[in-house]
């Protein structure tokens, strides 16, 4: 028995495990493979190959059942998931079922998850811009959470190493509150975003529009050819997954890349239950894993262990990993596992209507818009409210088509060509939220999920701060927005739950301090350093710019870090 067992440790060993294969998880496994190490990737969802298992990639409109529509039936049947944005006929196949993964809402959150080769990866927004040092700094500024222990010139040359491979389209802009990178062409502002660019100048010199970052390819590059990728062609069918590999995702990008290496193990449908620590070494030792189908449970063995399943469920693991050296959860000396986490507010938005620039229309489609980088108590604290936020902005010329009538008066209304509206021009914002103890994660000590897992109970609202947030950026935009000539202006505040926006941040937070912190300036859990977290549970703050290339950047950076430190 005791051979046996010495053979079954042996075959489940490896160098490094990386738990989760999204984002950060995908980078995780490409660095390490790229650097030799015999890499072990856990997924708890299915396997999804790229090209091969998008099954709505080429559909048509006509060939969905219900023309891209969900039914009543499936909405009451999933509360939850049904309300985000990008939950269609064409894409629930990548969402996880509400019934099947129950957790509890101590305060109202909606959750939203993807399990499958790639997480999220394949449903993300993919809008990425760097973090500067006012997003760095703000902690330390205001005294709310804890310094980070990096800055930006830390993850700069990181930030240039995942641009490059994932190919980021954008335009150097020269803004010290949004970094330039390693940009391929950007896509192009239309004449109405084009138009308030021009206005802000002239009126607002302290704001200004530019167009939004997204890590999709706009130009050929031999480089991206042997990635097996090519040129996005603006379908805007995204969510589908791409069969041009034309915007980044693990399952294009990273997991392929690391499989030719011959470095990769993957296992599907590995729901982990816990990290095993080993008192007598005083380090982790491996992975416990629940076979999602079997509901066998096996263990895996590495000297490196990151850990990459998303934000709440990177929570949930370090939690339940317990042992008489972490009773509350592993590397949970100071207390605060679970507790500090945040979200981004996109609660509010403003439309409006303009009736110039009559000589454009729009044609065609791009994957990204708009964007209005941080404004406010930047250089100084000049509101009510602490940090900031960013918005979105995008336009159109709405169109009129005239279907009335049957036989040949339909036939000749229909070749007509369509009449030109006013200009729509809309925005969203995107607030910083601020991490507090009372917003938490932590184990329900008595709901299990089917594979015995304590269910996740989650309590995160929003506070005086966010009303504050939302209440001038209505004024504000709805300021300049009248300035600019627009009319019809229209706010609207939708009093979602904290979830939708999908940016769950926090909770194993890095700091100075392990009295204050669970992890360090390299991600390393403080009392147990070869354990790394580099999904979105190590961050200290929000920011108000998309997290995902901050991760990417970080998780490459902590991989070097344990490939040179590893004992």
């Amino acid at each position: 028995m005791a051979n046996l067992n010495i053979k079954s440790k042996k075959e489940n060993s490896y160098d490094a495990i990386v738990i989760g294969s999204g984002i950060s998880g995908g980078w995780a496994a490409k660095e390490f493979c790229e650097k030799g190490l015999n890499t072990l990737v856990l997924e708890r969802g299915r396997e999804v190959k790229h090209v091969k298992d998008y099954p709505t990639t080429n559909s048509m409109p006509w060939e969905l059942e219900h023309r891209g529509g969900i039914l009543q039936s499936v909405k009451e049947e999933n509360p939850v998931v049904s309300r985000c944005y990008a939950y269609k006929e064409d894409t629930k196949h990548f969402f996880v079922k509400d019934t099947e993964h129950p957790y509890v809402q101590e305060k109202p959150f909606d959750w939203i998850r993807g399990y499958q080769t790639g997480g999220k990866s394949l449903l993300w927004a993919r809008q990425v811009q760097r973090w500067s040092d006012f997003d760095f700094e703000g902690p330390a500024r205001d005294g709310f959470a804890v310094d980070w222990p990096i800055r930006y010139k830390d993850l700069a040359p990181w930030y240039s190493h995942v641009e490059k491979f994932i190919g980021v389209s954008g335009n150097k802009d020269g803004k010290p509150n949004l970094p330039d990178g390693e940009f391929l062409p950007p896509f192009e502002l239309t004449a109405g975003e084009k138009y308030f660019k021009e206005f802000l100048k002239n009126n607002y010199p302290e704001r200004e529009i530019v167009v939004a970052r997204c890590a999709h390819i706009t130009e050929n590059q031999e480089f991206y050819a042997k990635q097996g990728r090519t040129l996005c062609q603006n379908r805007t069918l995204c969510q589908r997954g791409c069969p041009f590999g034309g915007y980044f995702s693990s399952n294009s990008s990273t997991l392929p890349w690391a499989a030719k290496t011959g470095n990769l193990t993957m296992h599907h449908h590995a729901v982990v239950h816990s990290i095993i620590y080993d008192d007598a070494k005083g380090k982790a030792t491996g992975v416990r894993v629940i076979d999602a189908q079997t509901k066998e449970m096996k263990e895996f063995y590495a000297d490196i262990i990151f850990v990459n399943a998303s934000a709440l469920n990177t929570n949930l693991i370090l939690l339940n990993s317990t042992s008489s050296r972490f009773p509350n959860g592993l590397g949970n000396d100071s207390g605060i596992l679970g507790k500090y986490v945040a979200f981004h507010n996109y609660r509010a938005g403003i439309s409006a209507e303009y009736d110039g620039l009559k000589e454009y229309t729009t044609e065609g489609r791009r994957p990204t818009s708009g964007y209005f980088p941080r404004f406010r108590n930047l250089h100084k604290q000049e509101t009510n409210f602490l940090r900031g936020y960013a918005a979105g902005f995008s336009s159109g010329r709405s169109t009129h088509n005239d279907y009335s009538g049957i036989g040949d008066e339909l036939e000749q209304s229909m070749a007509k060509a369509p009449e030109y509206g006013p200009w729509r021009m809309g925005s969203h914002m995107m607030g910083e939220t601020i991490p507090k103890e009372e917003s938490q994660v932590s184990l329900d000590p008595n709901l299990k999920d089917e594979w015995g897992i304590p269910q996740l109970k989650i309590s995160m609202d929003y506070d005086d701060n966010d009303e504050a947030m939302i209440k001038d950026y209505l004024e504000q935009m709805s300021e300049m927005f009248e300035a600019a000539g627009f009319t019809n202006i229209r706010t609207r505040d939708d009093k979602r739950a904290p979830g939708l926006d999908i940016h769950e941040m926090g909770g194993a937070r890095m700091g100075k301090d392990p009295k204050t912190s669970v992890l360090n300036k390299w991600n390393q859990v403080h009392a147990c350093p070869n354990v790394y977290v580099t999904d979105g549970a190590c961050m200290t703050s929000t920011s108000t710019q998309n997290p995902s290339l901050t991760y990417m950047a970080i998780t490459a950076r902590a991989v070097d870090h344990a490939v040179k430190n590893r004992g």
